[in-house]
């Protein structure tokens, strides 16, 4: 056991409150990230320090004296906290109307497939994509957005269509510029996860789940969740609560350096004890 303990739980208490500053400073700064979700750092106690173990009354067990009937509680010193859990938070954030016919927002669970040039595939609730001069719809990055089946959704060139309509349901309706419409020409894909706080940040507005530790994806069924074409999902985070987040954690790191400080003046006494 070490001479003063204080030490190492203000240390750890440092540690712990780093990590939510910088879970809170990256909040944030991606307040205006497109389908950006927030992340909340909790925390847990660290390994107690057992001084005395609890013992029940009666039965000749003895209390704290040793003899006595009576039982006597446990004497235990914790040594700091830690990080308990980095959790995205997967609520809706408000769509804002673009106008804009590629952008498409989702109004509740889902995210949109995107796959890279090697295969790799990718979700994201960000849906402020682009055509290329294919036709080939894509995020900003350059990934291929998926349809229901899978497959890269493609909209012919604009020589021979006048406009395209993205229904709530992902379907993709054609108007060409002979006056004929084409319903269904493709259907966007939204899947789910049991488990989406197993996918991996990858960035750019990515995630991953190449160890499917978020378990299959499922496809959502027409209904459950809606894309509203013309609008983009605006960032979860709400900077009122960050701001407040932000005030308890530097509060707590000051009080954790304080400990350390008082505990190096302590040890100073007792190291000139011997003087």
């Amino acid at each position: 056991m070490a001479l003063l303990n204080s030490f190492n739980s203000g240390v750890a208490g440092i540690k712990t409150f780093s990590k939510s500053l910088e879970v809170i400073g990256d909040n944030i700064a991606n307040v205006n990230s497109t389908g950006f979700k927030g992340s909340r750092v909790t925390n847990q106690d660290n390994f107690s320090l057992t001084m005395r173990d609890s013992s029940p009354a009666g039965g000749g067990a003895g209390g704290a004296g040793g003899g006595a009937a009576g039982g006597s509680n446990s004497m235990q010193v914790g040594t700091g906290s830690s990080v308990a859990s980095i959790d995205q938070q997967f609520t809706q954030g408000a769509l804002s109307t673009t106008a804009r016919p590629t952008d498409l927002g989702i109004s509740g669970k889902g995210f949109f497939k995107v796959v890279d040039s090697t295969g790799s595939e990718f979700y994201t609730r960000a849906g402020d994509f682009v055509l290329d001069d294919q036709g080939n719809l894509l995020t900003n990055g350059g990934l291929s957005v998926q349809d229901s089946g899978g497959a890269n959704i493609t909209i012919p060139t604009l020589n021979t269509l006048a406009s395209f309509k993205v229904n709530k349901d992902g379907s993709i309706d054609l108007a060409r510029l002979d006056g004929t419409v084409q319903k269904g020409f493709a259907t966007i894909g939204l899947f789910n996860f049991a488990n989406p706080n197993a996918l991996k940040r990858e960035g750019e507005n990515l995630l991953s789940n190449f160890n499917e530790a978020a378990g299959p994806e499922t496809a959502i069924v027409p209904g459950q969740s809606d894309i509203i074409q013309g609008t983009l999902e605006l960032s979860n985070v709400d900077l009122t609560q960050q701001f407040s987040d932000l005030i308890v954690a530097q509060r707590a790191f000051q009080a954790n350096s304080r400990v350390i400080t008082v505990s190096d003046s302590v040890m100073d006494e007792i190291v000139n004890l011997k003087r």
